[in-house]
């Protein structure tokens, strides 16, 4: 009898430690599954409509409002691509495009224009996944010019082409030539032509590299960086560069590691800002570099970059940023920045002035 109760006594005993492993394994795959989910539906979208001394003081309400609706359109377009399972370069594209279809910001429609009086506008875009990437610049005939650098970037063996190659590439592919007259919009001209009038009352000579240009004219650039329900980044960055530029200038956007990068271990980053310190800065790929070699998040890489080293060589700007876990870092160094984002979840964040964060 009591060898019984012994063996009943043990029984008992696994049975409930049974149970016991079962509600742990249940548990665990439970867990799992869940991770596994959150991750598959883990996506975001960031974007910029340049950086400068945008002061609220000096913006009307009318054209605050306007800005504002364009960015929520044009990451809302993004946004709904991601939520539907496109991917980050398709995000990337299609919310470019929006910036680029208006009037309001420094690319496509409303580049600013050269001393010469044409529009050059220059869009780069890289794919975090493959780390390959397509730029194009000085081109003057082309509606998008993030679609052509994508088109570079897939359609051919090149990174980065310039000017009349790159739209006699770009007619290969069919795409339709604009006449120039498409990009000319009033206060882009008016705001060349006060430049110029202020290089007229001065000594050609004399006249410094930064008296050339309007303040911040060399700000406006438009960019987008974005994860995808993938797990894939990828950044897209296009301009219309500085007003009164000249000999054919070309600035950061178009150049892989300053303007624009992206890569699937770290983050995925668009510029915007004085081209020639960006590109001595190399500042998106140092925010990459300094999150793989020294461990560094996202939002403090990109604030030792933007609030430190760019400064130091004289430079300002900002970029826009979204690493492979979706954190999101919009850091800039001047009075504004055109900016928004929007997560997974599906909340905006807009923002134009510093006291917007």
């Amino acid at each position: 009898m009591a060898m019984i109760k012994i063996a009943t006594y043990i029984f008992a005993i696994l049975l409930l430690f049974g149970c016991k492993n079962d509600k742990a394994s249940t548990s665990e795959i439970t867990n799992t599954s869940e991770k596994s989910l959150k991750s598959e539906e883990n996506f975001g979208i960031v974007i910029h409509g340049g950086a400068g001394t945008i002061l609220k003081e000096n913006m009307s309400d009318s054209l605050e409002a306007a800005y504002k609706a364009k960015l929520k359109e044009a990451i809302s377009v993004g946004h709904e691509i991601l939520k539907n399972g496109g991917t980050s370069l398709e995000a990337v594209t299609h919310t470019i495009n929006v910036l680029e279809d208006s009037p309001l910001f420094n690319a496509g429609k409303g580049a600013v224009f050269t001393h010469e009086e044409r529009n050059e506008l220059d869009a780069s875009i890289m794919d975090g996944a493959t780390l390959n990437a397509g730029a194009v610049a000085g081109v003057k005939r082309i509606k998008n010019p993030i679609d052509l650098a994508r088109d570079v970037m897939q359609k051919s063996e090149h990174v980065m082409l310039y000017g009349e190659g790159a739209e006699e590439f770009a007619r290969r592919l069919g795409y339709k030539m604009m006449d120039t007259s498409y990009f000319y919009t009033r206060d882009r001209y008016e705001s060349l032509k006060r430049v110029l009038r202020k290089e007229q009352s001065k000594n050609e000579k004399s006249i410094s590299f930064e008296d050339s240009f309007i303040k911040d004219s060399k700000f406006g650039t438009v960019g987008c960086a974005a994860l995808d329900k993938h797990g894939n980044l990828a950044a897209g960055t296009s301009t219309g560069g500085m007003t009164n530029k000249r000999w054919n200038r070309i600035g950061d956007a178009p150049i892989i590691g300053a303007g624009t990068y992206a890569n699937n271990a770290t983050a995925a980053v668009s510029s915007t800002g004085w081209g020639e310190f960006f590109i001595r800065s190399v500042v998106a790929y140092d925010i990459s570099a300094l999150m793989e070699y020294k461990g560094m998040t996202l939002q403090d890489a990109a604030r030792e970059v933007i609030q430190k080293k760019v400064p130091a060589l004289g430079g300002d700007g900002g970029i826009v940023a979204i690493d492979k876990d979706g954190n999101v870092a919009m850091e800039f160094n001047t009075a504004g920045m055109y900016r928004a984002s929007m997560n997974s979840e599906g909340e905006l964040v807009v923002g134009i002035y510093k006291e917007d964060e």
